[in-house]
């Protein structure tokens, strides 16, 4: 189900660096922080993780922007953001991941296309955000999917992480400047 030569990768890499991570799920439902403990000596690595599907929760516990949130149903580039700062600020790890978007049609919304955003914050600055779409249809098989994707950028990401310099990590978070954890500008609309 989930890449287990990649989950090792991880492991020996942040096991390797002592350093930590933890995970905001949304549309994974979980499957992330599974994935994770999954591997050996998960818990010298792994700091856990936070499951939260509705807006007030992802605002009490992870700080987004509840405006931008509800005009958005939760599911934009700019709440995995928030999502991966609130978690890295929550579990006091070094490494963040966040994931939210859609694993089934929502016809209410008029959301047929499956994807997700999902965002990599490592030391409170910002690596990665990316959409992830998804061609399958079953719910339980987009969601491994879209695990397997982010464990795969994570791993890449952590094989370079010697070569982040400190300007490097200042341009690649600018953008997204104004997700920190406890802003609540919307400016990123």
């Amino acid at each position: 189900m989930y890449d287990a030569q990649v989950i090792q990768s991880i492991m020996k890499m942040l096991l390797q660096t002592r350093q930590t991570i933890a995970v905001a799920e949304s549309v994974t439902a979980g499957h992330l922080q599974v994935a994770l403990a999954s591997a050996e000596n998960a818990a010298q690595f792994f700091q856990g993780g936070i499951t939260v599907y509705n807006l007030g929760q992802k605002s009490r516990h992870l700080k987004i922007e509840p405006i931008h949130a509800e005009r958005c149903n939760c599911v934009s580039d700019k709440i995995a953001v928030e999502m991966a700062y609130g978690v890295t600020h929550l579990f006091s790890c070094d490494w963040g991941i966040a994931v939210t978007g859609y694993a089934a049609p929502v016809p209410e919304y008029s959301i047929d296309e499956l994807f997700a955003y999902y965002a990599i914050a490592y030391q409170q600055k910002l690596l990665e955000v990316k959409k992830i779409k998804a061609e399958i249809r079953d719910p339980m098989n987009v969601q491994v999917f879209y695990v397997n994707n982010i464990l795969n950028n994570l791993n890449q990401l952590l094989k370079h992480q010697s070569s982040f310099s400190k300007s490097d990590l200042s341009s690649i978070s600018s953008k997204f400047a104004s997700a920190g954890p406890f802003n609540t500008s919307p400016s990123m609309e």
